[in-house]
């Protein structure tokens, strides 16, 4: 048992210092053995949660699902220190020189229009503090690990900065119409699982996202209201087999038949 002094509430000091006594001989053995590489999706895993308590409006979920988020700060600078490398201290050190030097508005005296301009400023200063010197560089400094739609779109983003873009939506969709025809000439010469037939699906997912921005809807939400869009139909065919006796499976020959609906909303 470690020597610890139970309160009525406790703040940042308190949180730092239980990691740290979780961490430490007597503590508790999960804790002991994690790494940053092991924590790795449990950070992804706090993140989403905090998001879906945002969805929520509920206040006491989202402050509990930040705890969590924190908690996984503290512990990747707590293994930081162990290591010798860096501690939480270091952490905000380096935070707050960042924020300081990408407001020159705030810390600085530099005059700005409005939020649009603080945004290309924080850009031009981002690419500087990275000794970045072309557009392709920015792109390859967009993490790896985010989910793939926001990645695309983050990509996309920064080459219309540089001066690469579709003209509008009328474009997007007819490069979408493109796409979706050269597939399908590839998956009858060559069969869906060709390499080649693989690249062109990714490509016809990536020009989804340039349709995404330009209809200003985020890629990732509207590919999640699809998929509860298919759960919400799945479960209405699935009453309509129960309904009659039958099975499901016995009613539908391909799940496209998901998003085929009659007079009423109903599905055929």
């Amino acid at each position: 048992m470690v020597d610890f002094a139970h309160k009525e509430s406790y703040g940042m000091d308190d949180f730092i210092q239980i990691i740290a006594l979780l961490r430490s001989p007597g503590g508790c053995p999960w804790d002991i053995e994690q790494t940053h590489g092991s924590l790795k999706r449990n950070l992804l895993e706090e993140a989403y949660e905090v998001c879906e308590a945002i969805d929520a409006d509920d206040d006491a979920h989202l402050k509990e699902e930040l705890g969590d988020l924190l908690m996984q700060v503290i512990l990747h600078s707590r293994i930081g220190e162990e290591t010798g490398r860096f501690g939480i201290d270091d952490v905000a050190d380096a935070a707050c020189k960042k924020l300081i030097l990408r407001h020159p508005h705030v810390f600085a005296g530099l005059e700005v229009s409005g939020s649009d301009e603080v945004l290309l400023n924080w850009d031009e200063i981002k690419l500087k503090e990275k000794s970045l010197s072309t557009a392709a560089e920015d792109m390859e400094g967009v993490a790896k690990n985010l989910p793939a739609l926001w990645r695309a779109e983050k990509i996309q983003k920064k080459a219309a900065k540089a001066g690469l873009d579709m003209s509008g939506i009328e474009d997007a969709l007819d490069k979408i119409g493109e796409d979706l025809q050269e597939l399908r000439d590839i998956v009858r010469a060559e069969g869906i699982k060709s390499s080649e037939a693989g690249e062109k699906l990714g490509e016809l997912l990536f020009s989804g996202v340039y349709a995404a921005r330009f209809a200003d809807t985020d890629p990732e939400e509207v590919l999640h209201g699809a998929c509860e869009g298919f759960i919400s139909r799945f479960d209405s065919a699935e009453d309509e087999a129960r309904a009659i006796g039958a099975e499901l499976r016995d009613l539908r020959h391909d799940a496209g038949d998901m998003f085929k609906t009659r007079p009423g909303g109903k599905i055929n």
